[in-house]
């Protein structure tokens, strides 16, 4: 792609995610959505192969979907209560609607289908990072103001659970790398969504742990050249250090201690228990158990199976890697070994 095209698509990327965090009027909100999806589809089809330009559309398809509810959602309230500003939502009509679309615009189970197989078909691992990641900081913001989501607690554990039986379901039949964290990005947004109508501050934390937690799992995944977890056991030849570092980080992901993974988890556990809600706690930390069997799996695939000891498969390990691994040191060194700093995160984040 052209360089002066690529810098356009990405000032388009970046400024539409800036104007709906500044904006406080619905329609505004719905323009930096718009911007923030019609700059990515030319990233994900750039390639031209088929999964990619399938990928391409299935995205499209979605986002114009959603956007189309939050807009139809955000005039409804407009004419019922005469109001466009993002915390002026009252009636439950345009609520739910609104609901509806930042679910399916996220990929919040159980609206979360086109997901796993978008970030399957995108052309690189790249594209699948940043679907996984930026695109999910826009909406952030309007998930807070809504007052559903800090109010349909049933719903949301309802989608958790739907959500947790797919990915077994899903991980017998596959064996893709990228499927399986979108899976966990699906995940991770079900804890955030949990725990928003108690602590806004702990889903933010949460949500900054899953964007370095996500970055490095698929810097892992670019430096390696790997989009499949049985290529992965081959990952000893061209990074040894690395495969010994990823299975730290693939724990991480799912919550174990003391790894940073488990800080926004015990910070929600908690949060539930606080508020009365132990059964939902116990059934949060009964699906983070289930997840990480699924971790486990992909890091025995990677660090405790035998490779094949050949001259091919040892020639990588010889050769100089050319990519850039500063960005991989620096979320790696935060995946790993940031819980012992979570009180002082913590005061950073509470207001």
């Amino acid at each position: 792609m052209n360089p002066y095209i690529l810098a356009i698509l990405l000032f388009g990327l970046g400024l539409g995610t800036t104007i709906t965090f500044a904006s406080s009027h619905w329609l505004l909100a719905w323009m930096g959505l718009e911007m923030n999806t019609l700059a990515i589809i030319p990233l994900m089809a750039q390639h031209h192969h088929p999964r990619a330009v399938e990928a391409t559309t299935k995205y499209f398809l979605t986002q114009a979907a959603a956007a189309a509810t939050l807009l139809f959602a955000s005039i409804t309230n407009a004419w019922l209560t005469g109001q466009w500003e993002i915390q002026q939502i009252t009636h439950p009509l345009p609520t739910t609607m609104i609901t509806l679309a930042l679910a399916l615009k996220i990929g919040l189970a159980p609206l979360h289908a086109w997901l796993p197989e978008v970030l399957q078909g995108t052309g690189t691992l790249l594209q699948a990072l940043i679907l996984s990641t930026w695109q999910k900081l826009a909406p952030s913001p309007l998930n807070s103001s809504n007052p559903a989501f800090k109010t349909q607690t049933p719903f949301i554990i309802l989608g958790l659970g739907i959500h947790r039986l797919l990915e077994a379901e899903e991980d017998k039949r596959k064996h893709n790398s990228v499927k399986f964290v979108a899976y966990s990005s699906i995940a991770h947004l079900g804890w955030m969504i949990l725990v928003l109508q108690f602590s806004p501050s702990i889903t933010l934390l949460t949500l900054l742990t899953y964007l370095i937690m996500t970055s490095s799992t698929f810097l892992v995944f670019k430096l390696n050249k790997s989009t499949n977890i049985n290529t992965l056991a081959t990952s000893w030849a061209k990074a040894p250090a690395l495969t010994a570092l990823t299975p730290l980080i693939l724990l991480s992901l799912g919550g174990l201690p003391p790894l940073t993974g488990f800080m926004p988890k015990w910070l929600i556990l908690q949060e539930l228990t606080k508020q009365g809600l132990a059964p939902t706690a116990t059934l949060a930390a009964l699906s983070a158990l289930l997840s990480l069997y699924f971790y486990l799996r992909l890091s025995y695939a990677m660090t405790l199976t035998i490779s094949p000891n050949s001259l091919l498969g040892t020639t990588p390990w010889r050769l100089p890697s050319t990519q850039l691994t500063y960005p991989l040191a620096t979320s790696t060194t935060l995946t790993i070994c940031l819980l012992p700093l979570t009180p002082a995160i913590s005061a950073l984040l509470t207001p």
